[in-house]
């Protein structure tokens, strides 16, 4: 079992979220809010739950606002100190806290491979999450300490999965199937980004969340670019496999998929359905419409 902790995660920011267009013309689609928090808050305080206590932003032209929101926010701060608005205060206060942020800069979309070898230095020599902003977990539930878990016992890299319909599995990394080696875990034989159905090596899909130990570096240092001239994270995860280094894990918490029009509009349903400030409220309303004829 290695000794190492994980205590640095990546997330790739980079990305100009065009699916959100015009929303996203002038700010990150990184942004845009469930509820109350943007989603980029979500994915770092889950990082956070998980032991994680330094955070890495790839990020590109145009994310300002994401470092802002990290960031100390000395106006707003003695403006809600002067009202007395203390919990306000506090909230604000809480963002910045949260870990110790530092940025990298992503000069060129060149795809996740690269996004992830931009963090190369700021990660070092040690194992390292990975998370990717258009997946949203459950808060109440544990998602990133599934893969943690199988890279104590292993020592290798590990990619999050969870199984989708047959149909969609031309949207994702897919692995092969399971070759268990325990409940909830298996070796990686191969990974297929993106496949047609009649390709596509079962329906487990990788969705978001990974453990990469940093010989993923010389991976991505080695590979080719690809279609659109992108360096894909999958073709290093690949090289891994090859040489026995890959590892699968069931996450076993709720997925929302932001990146999403359809998917965002759930999830930030169903985040207010869970608040006690606001849930019955809104769910008596939801069901005022449901009763309105001219909806179906």
């Amino acid at each position: 079992m290695p000794a190492d902790l994980i205590k640095k995660a990546v997330i790739p920011v980079a990305g100009l979220g065009t699916r959100f267009l015009p929303a996203t013309k002038a700010q990150p689609k990184e942004m845009l809010p469930l509820v109350d928090k943007p989603v980029i808050q979500y994915v770092v305080e889950e990082a956070v739950r998980a032991g994680i206590e330094n955070v890495i932003l790839v990020t590109g032209r145009g994310k300002q606002a994401i470092e802002n929101h990290f960031d100390v926010a000395y106006e707003l701060e003695h403006a809600l100190s002067l009202r007395s608005k203390d919990v306000d205060l506090d909230l604000v206060r809480s963002i910045t806290n949260l870990a110790n942020f530092s940025y990298v800069r992503q000069g060129e979309p060149l795809g996740l491979g690269h996004a992830v070898l931009c963090a190369k230095h700021a990660v070092g020599d040690e194992p390292f999450a990975l998370l990717l902003g258009d997946d949203v977990f459950d808060e109440d539930e544990k998602a990133l300490d599934a893969l943690i878990q199988v890279y104590r016992a292993t020592g290798k890299s590990v990619v999050g999965v969870q199984t989708v319909p047959l149909e969609h599995v031309s949207r994702y990394g897919i692995v092969n199937g399971p070759k268990l080696q325990g409940d909830h875990c298996w070796d990686v034989d191969c990974i297929v980004e993106k496949p047609i159905v009649s390709e596509a090596p079962s329906e487990n899909a990788v969705v978001g969340r990974y453990i990469l130990c940093p010989n993923i570096f010389d991976k991505l240092e080695a590979l080719e670019p690809g279609a659109g001239n992108e360096y894909q994270l999958t073709d290093a995860l690949l090289a891994l496999a090859k040489k026995g280094g890959l590892m699968a894990a069931a996450i076993p918490a709720k997925r929302y998929d932001t990146g999403d029009k359809l998917g965002y509009l759930r999830a930030n349903v169903e985040f207010a359905l869970k608040r006690k400030e606001l849930g019955p409220q809104f769910l008596d309303y939801i069901k005022s419409l449901a009763g309105q004829q001219d909806l179906c």
